[in-house]
């Protein structure tokens, strides 16, 4: 049977069996992803729908797109799921204007009442978390904990305009009017003078007034509490039937955990400089795309927490001056002087950055990180300029000069001309004056360089 014949009986089975294969590897491929996937979502197994479950989202930060998309998909699942009800635990100092206005909207939207409960103890619902407890169909707190100092500041924390602060406090004041309108007078005017003279009450002065309906240590004592409460919810009444229920916790995904973190200064410290290490060491030695991409991502990331993070940009400047005198240093070093100079303004330029602006509940920045990064990255500049330094005080070893001292192999006998394999070339040579000539295949060594000539003469072991 020729070649010919072989491939005419087997190529179709052939054929197919790599169709199959290609098929196996396409939905292997697959199922992988749609897991992959399902591992970000993170979608919990519920019990079978019924009357007496709550959904349980935990929520520990500032305000920010998160935290609209987290209860937007609590929410969902609950109106899917037939929920009695979502408590929203919730320690917040606050956040922008606009991404609060959005959970509100949320919140007030949704057909599932929302309990809006400030725990654990310490926690707090300062500024716009205040407006955020209001807009909960029914709210509660735990006990030592906070809620108010929902004065308007600027993005940094700095005091807005006369006018336009003016005008944002209205604004607020008439949210607030709207949302505590069930809760009597004596409600409406602490959540107003919250936003007026940036007045905190605690939990307990918050239940009194009626800002808040209940004070509970846990969640299991808020349903006792709130069990057979009506409340509002799109305007129809409804009544909170809780006692007994299962309590069921919504998790974050990974992406939104993620996120989150990226809402602690000392993170981002480190991703700004780690960033911007990786950066200069793609631009030193271009080509090794890895050190270039990590950098760009870990400056973005940076990037997005500073968006969230109240900061003081101008300390950027002096993260920007620092590397600049780490490259100056590099590139005409000076002993060391501009990498000291660079480490001090590393220093000062990451504290101006995370800890000149302080707003209660936001954390500082650890200052015995900064100081330990910075000279770490100073130690780390400052070896390379010492490795610089000692390379240009060597001499320079360059020409034929440098094959001098170097041994080889006679090509040719030598007597008194020949030639000579050195440093894996060919050269011709001569013996030194009066030397005995060399035979084909001995061992030379070359004491001299006469233009292209060597001067060679016999090598023998341990000296002359």
């Amino acid at each position: 049977m020729t070649e010919q014949d072989v491939l005419s009986v087997f190529y179709p089975a052939y054929n197919e069996a790599m169709k199959n294969i290609r098929t196996t590897k396409i939905l292997f491929l697959s199922a992988i992803l749609i897991l992959f996937v399902s591992g970000f979502t993170l979608i919990h197994p519920f019990a079978t729908p019924g009357p007496n479950r709550v959904l349980l989202l935990k929520y520990d930060g500032p305000v920010t797109s998160v935290m609209v998309d987290y209860i937007s998909r609590g929410i969902n699942e609950a109106e899917v799921g037939d929920f009695s009800a979502i408590i929203l635990q919730m320690n917040t100092p606050g956040g922008s204007i606009d991404l609060m206005n959005r959970v509100v909207q949320v919140i007030r939207g949704s057909h599932v009442p929302v309990i809006v409960y400030i725990a654990p103890q310490g926690a707090m619902a300062g500024s716009a978390g205040t407006i955020i407890t209001l807009a909960g169909h029914i709210s509660a707190m735990a006990p030592d904990t906070a809620i108010g100092a929902a004065s308007p500041v600027g993005s940094n924390g700095e005091n807005i305009g006369t006018t336009m602060e003016s005008k944002v406090k209205e604004i607020l004041k008439a949210t607030v009017r709207s949302l505590a309108k069930e809760r009597g007078e004596e409600a409406i005017k602490l959540a107003e003078e919250t936003i007026e003279s940036a007045k905190a009450v605690s939990g307990a002065e918050a239940v009194q007034a009626g800002l808040v309906d209940v004070l509970a240590a846990n969640s299991q004592a808020l349903l006792e509490q709130l069990d057979g409460k009506t409340v509002l919810v799109n305007e129809k009444p409804y009544r909170l039937e809780l006692a007994g229920a299962e309590i069921i916790t919504f998790e974050m995904t990974m992406i939104e955990g993620l996120l989150m973190m990226l809402t602690n200064p000392n993170l981002l410290f480190l991703l700004l400089a780690v960033g911007a290490q990786a950066v200069l060491i793609e631009i030193s030695t271009p080509g090794g795309w890895v050190a270039g991409f990590l950098g760009v991502c870990c400056i973005a990331l940076a990037i997005y927490g500073m968006g969230i993070m109240p900061v003081n940009l101008f300390g950027l400047v002096f993260l920007v001056i620092a590397f600049v005198l780490f490259i100056l240093d590099i590139k005409a070093p000076t002993h060391g002087a501009l990498t000291a100079a660079g480490t001090v303004t590393f220093i000062v330029g990451a504290l101006v950055l995370f800890n000149s602006v302080r707003l209660p509940g936001y954390p500082a920045i650890s200052i015995p990180l900064v100081i330990g990064t910075g000279l770490v990255l100073g130690a780390f500049f400052f070896a390379i300029v010492s490795i610089g330094v000692r390379a240009q005080k060597k001499p320079v070893i360059a020409g034929v000069e440098t094959i001098v001292n170097k041994t080889g192999y006679a090509v040719t006998d030598i007597n008194p001309d020949g030639e000579v394999q050195v440093a894996s070339e060919r050269w011709s040579a001569s013996l030194e004056k009066n030397d005995p000539a060399i035979p084909a295949g001995s061992r030379i060594v070359v004491t001299a360089v006469n233009g292209l000539r060597l001067r060679v003469k016999l090598y023998k072991d341990g000296g002359d």
